[in-house]
């Protein structure tokens, strides 16, 4: 596999606690055990007002963590944000924003990782006319990833669609975080999604699930077979 080679087997599926409340979260945690390791607590969890808890109580646990609050602001507002993670052990957090933004907060983190949102899997080529983007989706991701790693960014995260041309285009060393993974036809609001086998082949490191775990009638049953899947492209 290309991509940085030192990422353990059970952390290359990080789960989306995308979730209203931590109560619900640690729920969700407790019934998938041991089989996941990795983490993303974002947005909504944030705005529930008890998400510095939920991080503590994760780390406690031997969890990793990627805090996705996708950074944008004011260079100098984003570096101090950025400071406030430091000290909790968390793995990665995200920006979304331009070359000042990145940098700042690829500066201000002391001791984890930046990763630097290219374009959201939510979005397709109609979207970015909407947002005046006059380039194709992949132009801009490639734009993007080249300025994440130029100030200092660990790696991007990107859609799967995207990643064979990331790994061409730049150097290996870069970690890339896929988004919008779906095991089954989907019917929702993500635009730009992959399989998990096609996203490990083409060149991904770490792929985020929420929705097809979270919503599954069985959830620890559905990151068990993700987690299969996993090993059976990457290999035990």
């Amino acid at each position: 596999m290309t991509g940085p080679p030192a990422i353990p087997l059970e952390e290359r599926l990080i789960v989306a606690l995308d979730l209203p409340a931590v109560s619900d979260a640690q729920a969700l945690v407790k019934l998938l055990g041991t089989e996941v390791a990795f983490y993303k607590v974002g947005l909504e969890l944030f705005m529930s007002g008890a998400a510095f808890a939920l991080v503590d109580w994760l780390t406690e646990r031997g969890k990793k963590v990627f805090v996705d609050l996708k950074f944008f602001d004011v260079p100098a507002t984003v570096g101090r944000a950025v400071r406030q993670l430091n000290g909790r052990g968390i793995t990665f957090a995200t920006v979304h924003g331009n070359d000042a933004m990145m940098q700042a907060a690829a500066e201000a983190a002391e001791d984890f990782g930046v990763l630097a949102v290219t374009v959201l899997t939510s979005l397709d080529r109609g979207d970015l006319d909407d947002l005046g983007f006059g380039c194709n989706v992949t132009e801009l991701v490639i734009s993007r990833a080249r300025r994440a790693v130029h100030h200092g960014c660990v790696g991007v995260v990107a859609s799967g669609e995207e990643t064979v041309l990331l790994r061409k285009k730049l150097d290996n060393s870069l970690l890339i975080v896929v988004p919008g993974i779906r095991p089954v036809d989907n019917q929702d609001d993500q635009k730009r999604t992959v399989s998990v086998a096609r996203a490990l082949q083409d060149g991904a490191d770490c792929l985020v699930v929420g929705r097809p775990i979270r919503d599954a009638k069985d959830p620890l049953a559905a990151a068990c077979e993700i987690q299969k899947q996993i090993r059976a492209v990457i290999g035990s």
